[in-house]
């Protein structure tokens, strides 16, 4: 039986982090002071593939440190 490694969900800290904060600044865009801003729009349409980004890297670290063990 194989035992529970807590290191590879604390690598996956940062990058939980990051998203989350992603969203935070993608609600705080969305107010009307910047409803007139292109870097605003841009910024928002770029939201989801910055977090697929974020999904990529993740597989990435989790099968690496599947192998790992």
């Amino acid at each position: 039986m194989k035992t529970h490694s807590k290191r590879k969900e604390l690598i996956m800290l940062p990058l939980l982090l990051v998203t989350i904060l992603l969203c935070i600044g993608g609600h705080y865009i969305l107010q009307p002071n910047y409803q007139d801003s292109h870097i605003a729009e841009y910024a928002l349409a770029a939201l989801p593939f910055l977090m697929f980004a974020i999904v990529l890297i993740a597989i990435k670290i989790a099968i690496k440190a599947d192998k790992h063990e």
